[in-house]
């Protein structure tokens, strides 16, 4: 059973687990636990302000993750989505939830608007964002408060429904 909740430092360990590989054995990025020093304070990170930090687990093993870290003047960014490998695609259904996690999430809080940063080499995740809603948009359209990621180099935007 495929349970989301937010964050707890229980599962602190596991989310590198999860996250490194992904990063570095399928899309080949030079990335450590040091470059990502928000993953070592999730809390102080992304669970202040309108923010927040969301795990999927299957019978205690960590498969997914999201994060919205607050930016200021109600909108936020969309950090840290990884699926495991094996929970992958439209069946299981996994990022699909992560993502309305979040929109539910937006919604409650009343935000404006959502941005993200990825890399070009994540080829599937562009066309996830984009079948739910996500726009691109060019580097120089985001916030000044957006937090830019050195591998980011395709950045989108979803206007939330009350805005």
């Amino acid at each position: 059973m495929i349970t989301i909740h937010p964050y707890t430092t229980q599962s602190a360990d596991h989310i590198i687990d999860l996250i490194l590989p992904i990063q570095r054995d399928e899309f080949g990025l030079a990335i450590t636990r040091q470059d990502q020093p928000d993953l070592a304070i999730i809390p102080a990170f992304y669970q202040n302000g309108i923010g927040n930090f969301w795990v999927a687990e299957d019978e205690g093993k960590i498969i997914g993750t999201i994060a919205l870290k607050d930016i200021g003047n109600r909108q936020v960014a969309l950090r840290k989505m990884f699926v495991h490998p094996d929970y992958r695609g439209r069946e299981k259904g996994v990022a699909h939830t992560l993502l309305q996690k979040a929109l539910a999430w937006a919604t409650l809080k009343d935000l404006k608007d959502i941005f993200l940063g990825t890399t070009s080499k994540f080829l599937a995740a562009h066309r996830f964002y984009e079948k739910n809603g996500f726009i691109e948009i060019d580097k120089q359209t985001l916030p000044a408060t957006f937090p830019i990621m050195a591998i980011d180099s395709k950045f989108y935007h979803y206007r939330c429904a009350k805005a």
